[in-house]
Protein backbone atom coordinates (compact mmCIF):
# COMPACT_ATOMS: atom_id res chain seq x y z
CA UNK A 1 0.00 0.00 0.00
CA UNK A 2 2.98 2.33 0.51
CA UNK A 3 3.48 2.10 -3.25
CA UNK A 4 0.03 3.60 -3.74
CA UNK A 5 0.70 6.35 -1.22
CA UNK A 6 3.83 7.32 -3.14
CA UNK A 7 1.91 7.26 -6.40
CA UNK A 8 -0.79 9.50 -4.94
CA UNK A 9 1.94 12.05 -4.16
CA UNK A 10 3.14 11.80 -7.77
CA UNK A 11 -0.42 12.51 -8.90
CA UNK A 12 -0.62 15.54 -6.62
CA UNK A 13 2.60 16.95 -8.06
CA UNK A 14 1.26 16.44 -11.58
CA UNK A 15 -1.99 18.19 -10.68
CA UNK A 16 -0.01 21.09 -9.19
CA UNK A 17 2.01 21.42 -12.39
CA UNK A 18 -1.27 21.99 -14.23
CA UNK A 19 -3.28 24.04 -11.74
CA UNK A 20 -0.75 26.52 -10.37
CA UNK A 21 -0.24 28.45 -13.65
CA UNK A 22 -4.00 29.07 -13.72
CA UNK A 23 -4.24 30.29 -10.12
CA UNK A 24 -4.50 34.10 -9.76
CA UNK A 25 -4.09 34.38 -13.52
CA UNK A 26 -7.47 35.92 -14.32
CA UNK A 27 -8.65 32.58 -15.68
CA UNK A 28 -12.25 32.47 -16.82
CA UNK A 29 -14.76 29.86 -15.79
CA UNK A 30 -17.96 28.19 -16.90
CA UNK A 31 -21.07 27.78 -14.77
CA UNK A 32 -22.09 24.12 -14.89
CA UNK A 33 -24.73 24.51 -12.18
CA UNK A 34 -27.56 25.84 -14.32
CA UNK A 35 -30.87 26.03 -12.48
CA UNK A 36 -29.32 24.27 -9.48
CA UNK A 37 -27.18 27.33 -8.71
CA UNK A 38 -23.73 28.69 -9.48
CA UNK A 39 -21.18 25.87 -9.83
CA UNK A 40 -17.99 27.06 -11.56
CA UNK A 41 -15.50 24.92 -13.46
CA UNK A 42 -12.23 26.08 -15.02
CA UNK A 43 -9.72 24.78 -17.53
CA UNK A 44 -7.54 24.09 -14.51
CA UNK A 45 -10.11 21.59 -13.20
CA UNK A 46 -10.43 19.85 -16.53
CA UNK A 47 -6.77 19.74 -17.51
CA UNK A 48 -5.63 18.60 -14.06
CA UNK A 49 -8.05 15.70 -13.96
CA UNK A 50 -7.13 14.69 -17.49
CA UNK A 51 -3.43 14.70 -16.53
CA UNK A 52 -4.06 12.59 -13.42
CA UNK A 53 -6.12 10.10 -15.40
CA UNK A 54 -3.34 9.70 -17.96
CA UNK A 55 -0.82 8.81 -15.26
CA UNK A 56 -3.18 6.31 -13.64
CA UNK A 57 -3.93 4.64 -16.98
CA UNK A 58 -0.22 4.34 -17.74
CA UNK A 59 0.80 2.96 -14.32
CA UNK A 60 -2.28 0.92 -13.34
CA UNK A 61 -4.39 0.18 -16.44
CA UNK A 62 -6.63 -2.22 -14.51
CA UNK A 63 -7.63 0.40 -11.92
CA UNK A 64 -10.91 2.28 -12.07
CA UNK A 65 -11.35 6.05 -11.83
CA UNK A 66 -14.17 8.27 -10.56
CA UNK A 67 -13.66 11.99 -11.13
CA UNK A 68 -15.75 15.12 -10.84
CA UNK A 69 -15.02 16.38 -14.34
CA UNK A 70 -14.95 13.22 -16.47
CA UNK A 71 -17.15 10.75 -14.64
CA UNK A 72 -16.64 7.05 -14.06
CA UNK A 73 -14.35 4.49 -15.67
CA UNK A 74 -14.65 0.95 -14.26
CA UNK A 75 -16.06 2.09 -10.88
CA UNK A 76 -16.55 -1.55 -9.84
CA UNK A 77 -12.84 -2.41 -10.05
CA UNK A 78 -11.02 -3.66 -6.94
CA UNK A 79 -8.89 -0.49 -6.95
CA UNK A 80 -10.60 2.80 -7.82
CA UNK A 81 -9.06 6.28 -7.74
CA UNK A 82 -11.47 9.04 -6.72
CA UNK A 83 -10.47 12.50 -7.91
CA UNK A 84 -11.41 16.12 -7.38
CA UNK A 85 -8.71 18.12 -9.20
CA UNK A 86 -9.74 21.45 -7.68
CA UNK A 87 -12.00 21.18 -4.66
CA UNK A 88 -13.08 24.71 -3.87
CA UNK A 89 -13.25 26.18 -7.36
CA UNK A 90 -15.04 29.22 -5.93
CA UNK A 91 -11.97 29.89 -3.77
CA UNK A 92 -9.73 29.19 -6.76
CA UNK A 93 -11.38 31.79 -8.99
CA UNK A 94 -11.41 34.25 -6.07
CA UNK A 95 -7.64 33.97 -5.57
CA UNK A 96 -7.94 32.36 -2.14
CA UNK A 97 -5.38 29.62 -1.33
CA UNK A 98 -7.96 27.36 0.33
CA UNK A 99 -8.74 25.18 -2.70
CA UNK A 100 -7.22 21.72 -2.72
CA UNK A 101 -6.61 18.71 -4.92
CA UNK A 102 -8.29 15.62 -3.48
CA UNK A 103 -7.05 12.16 -4.44
CA UNK A 104 -8.24 8.90 -2.88
CA UNK A 105 -7.67 5.23 -3.58
CA UNK A 106 -10.66 3.09 -2.80
CA UNK A 107 -9.86 -0.61 -2.26
CA UNK A 108 -12.85 -2.98 -2.18
CA UNK A 109 -15.07 0.14 -1.98
CA UNK A 110 -13.31 1.51 1.11
CA UNK A 111 -11.18 4.69 1.00
CA UNK A 112 -7.74 3.40 1.98
CA UNK A 113 -5.30 6.09 0.83
CA UNK A 114 -6.21 9.76 0.85
CA UNK A 115 -4.46 13.00 -0.03
CA UNK A 116 -5.37 16.66 0.43
CA UNK A 117 -2.93 18.92 -1.45
CA UNK A 118 -2.68 22.72 -1.45
CA UNK A 119 0.06 23.37 -4.02
CA UNK A 120 0.19 27.16 -3.64
CA UNK A 121 1.16 26.62 0.02
CA UNK A 122 3.30 23.62 -0.96
CA UNK A 123 1.39 21.30 1.37
CA UNK A 124 0.36 17.68 0.91
CA UNK A 125 -1.58 16.04 3.72
CA UNK A 126 -1.58 12.29 3.15
CA UNK A 127 -3.03 9.38 5.10
CA UNK A 128 -3.00 5.63 4.65
CA UNK A 129 -1.81 2.37 6.18
CA UNK A 130 1.63 3.86 6.87
CA UNK A 131 0.14 6.71 8.90
CA UNK A 132 -0.65 10.39 8.35
CA UNK A 133 1.90 13.04 7.50
CA UNK A 134 2.35 16.50 6.06
CA UNK A 135 4.77 16.87 3.17
CA UNK A 136 6.11 20.36 2.54
CA UNK A 137 9.01 20.76 0.17
CA UNK A 138 11.72 18.39 1.32
CA UNK A 139 10.34 18.17 4.87
CA UNK A 140 7.93 15.66 6.34
CA UNK A 141 6.22 15.53 9.71
CA UNK A 142 3.56 13.30 11.24
CA UNK A 143 -0.02 14.49 11.55
CA UNK A 144 -2.03 14.01 14.71
CA UNK A 145 -5.43 15.30 15.80
CA UNK A 146 -5.74 17.10 19.10
CA UNK A 147 -7.80 16.26 22.16
CA UNK A 148 -11.08 18.14 22.56
CA UNK A 149 -13.45 16.52 25.00
CA UNK A 150 -16.28 19.02 24.84
CA UNK A 151 -18.07 20.64 21.90
CA UNK A 152 -18.10 23.89 23.86
CA UNK A 153 -14.30 23.99 23.47
CA UNK A 154 -14.26 23.04 19.78
CA UNK A 155 -13.21 25.00 16.71
CA UNK A 156 -15.55 23.88 13.94
CA UNK A 157 -16.17 24.56 10.26
CA UNK A 158 -18.47 24.17 7.31
CA UNK A 159 -17.88 25.59 3.85
CA UNK A 160 -21.15 27.53 3.61
CA UNK A 161 -24.43 27.15 5.55
CA UNK A 162 -26.21 27.55 2.21
CA UNK A 163 -25.25 23.95 1.38
CA UNK A 164 -27.77 22.79 3.98
CA UNK A 165 -31.49 22.29 3.48
CA UNK A 166 -33.90 23.60 6.10
CA UNK A 167 -33.56 20.76 8.60
CA UNK A 168 -29.81 20.50 8.07
CA UNK A 169 -29.34 24.22 8.55
CA UNK A 170 -31.23 24.08 11.84
CA UNK A 171 -29.06 21.21 13.04
CA UNK A 172 -25.85 22.99 12.00
CA UNK A 173 -26.98 26.20 13.72
CA UNK A 174 -27.36 24.34 17.01
CA UNK A 175 -23.93 22.73 16.69
CA UNK A 176 -22.42 26.11 15.86
CA UNK A 177 -24.13 27.73 18.83
CA UNK A 178 -22.58 25.15 21.15
CA UNK A 179 -19.04 25.40 19.78
CA UNK A 180 -16.37 27.89 20.84
CA UNK A 181 -15.54 29.13 17.33
CA UNK A 182 -16.78 28.49 13.79
CA UNK A 183 -14.92 29.25 10.57
CA UNK A 184 -16.56 29.25 7.15
CA UNK A 185 -15.36 29.05 3.56
CA UNK A 186 -12.45 26.66 4.04
CA UNK A 187 -13.68 23.81 1.77
CA UNK A 188 -11.59 20.63 2.18
CA UNK A 189 -8.73 22.56 3.77
CA UNK A 190 -10.72 22.49 7.01
CA UNK A 191 -10.45 18.69 7.09
CA UNK A 192 -6.70 18.96 6.68
CA UNK A 193 -6.67 21.26 9.71
CA UNK A 194 -8.57 18.65 11.74
CA UNK A 195 -5.91 16.07 10.82
CA UNK A 196 -3.19 18.59 11.73
CA UNK A 197 -4.67 19.27 15.17
CA UNK A 198 -5.64 22.86 14.41
CA UNK A 199 -9.43 22.41 14.24
CA UNK A 200 -11.79 19.94 15.88
CA UNK A 201 -14.88 19.31 13.76
CA UNK A 202 -16.27 19.77 10.25
CA UNK A 203 -19.91 19.11 9.33
CA UNK A 204 -21.16 19.30 5.74
CA UNK A 205 -23.90 17.98 3.47
CA UNK A 206 -24.59 17.48 -0.25
CA UNK A 207 -21.09 16.07 -0.80
CA UNK A 208 -20.25 13.72 -3.65
CA UNK A 209 -17.86 10.79 -3.32
CA UNK A 210 -14.98 12.85 -4.77
CA UNK A 211 -15.60 15.51 -2.09
CA UNK A 212 -15.18 13.20 0.91
CA UNK A 213 -13.30 10.02 -0.07
CA UNK A 214 -9.82 11.53 0.28
CA UNK A 215 -10.63 13.05 3.67
CA UNK A 216 -11.37 9.77 5.40
CA UNK A 217 -7.90 8.15 5.32
CA UNK A 218 -6.15 11.42 6.17
CA UNK A 219 -8.23 12.14 9.28
CA UNK A 220 -8.48 8.54 10.44
CA UNK A 221 -4.73 7.90 10.05
CA UNK A 222 -4.16 11.04 12.15
CA UNK A 223 -6.36 9.61 14.91
CA UNK A 224 -9.74 11.15 14.09
CA UNK A 225 -13.00 9.78 12.76
CA UNK A 226 -15.32 10.47 9.83
CA UNK A 227 -18.97 9.38 9.91
CA UNK A 228 -22.27 10.34 8.34
CA UNK A 229 -24.98 12.14 10.31
CA UNK A 230 -26.36 8.81 11.54
CA UNK A 231 -22.98 7.94 13.03
CA UNK A 232 -22.24 5.29 10.41
CA UNK A 233 -19.53 5.08 7.73
CA UNK A 234 -19.76 7.83 5.07
CA UNK A 235 -22.08 6.93 2.22
CA UNK A 236 -24.22 8.31 -0.57
CA UNK A 237 -26.16 10.56 1.79
CA UNK A 238 -23.50 13.23 1.31
CA UNK A 239 -23.75 14.21 4.99
CA UNK A 240 -20.30 14.18 6.61
CA UNK A 241 -19.14 14.72 10.18
CA UNK A 242 -15.37 14.71 10.73
CA UNK A 243 -13.86 15.04 14.18
CA UNK A 244 -10.40 14.96 15.68
CA UNK A 245 -11.59 13.67 19.06
CA UNK A 246 -14.17 10.89 18.79
CA UNK A 247 -15.85 12.13 21.98
CA UNK A 248 -17.32 14.96 19.91
CA UNK A 249 -19.33 12.62 17.68
CA UNK A 250 -22.18 11.91 20.06
CA UNK A 251 -22.34 15.54 21.16
CA UNK A 252 -22.72 16.75 17.55
CA UNK A 253 -25.08 13.95 16.56
CA UNK A 254 -27.57 14.99 19.23
CA UNK A 255 -28.73 17.61 16.75
CA UNK A 256 -27.35 16.37 13.41
CA UNK A 257 -29.23 13.07 13.65
CA UNK A 258 -32.50 14.95 13.48
CA UNK A 259 -31.67 15.94 9.90
CA UNK A 260 -29.93 12.72 8.90
CA UNK A 261 -30.89 11.13 5.58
Amino acid sequence: MIEFESFAVELAHEAARVTLPFFRSGIGHEDKGGAAGFDPVTEGDKQAEAAIRRLIAARYPDHGVIGEEYGEDRPDAEHVWVLDPIDGTRAFISGLPLWTTLIALRVAEKPTVGLIAQPYLDEIFIGGPSGARLLRGATERPLAVRACEHLTDAVISTTDPDIFNGAERGAWTQVRAAARLARLGCDAYAYAMVAAGQMDLVAEASLKSWDWSALVPVIEAAGGRVVNWRGDAPDGSGQILAVGDSRLIDQALVTLKRAAI
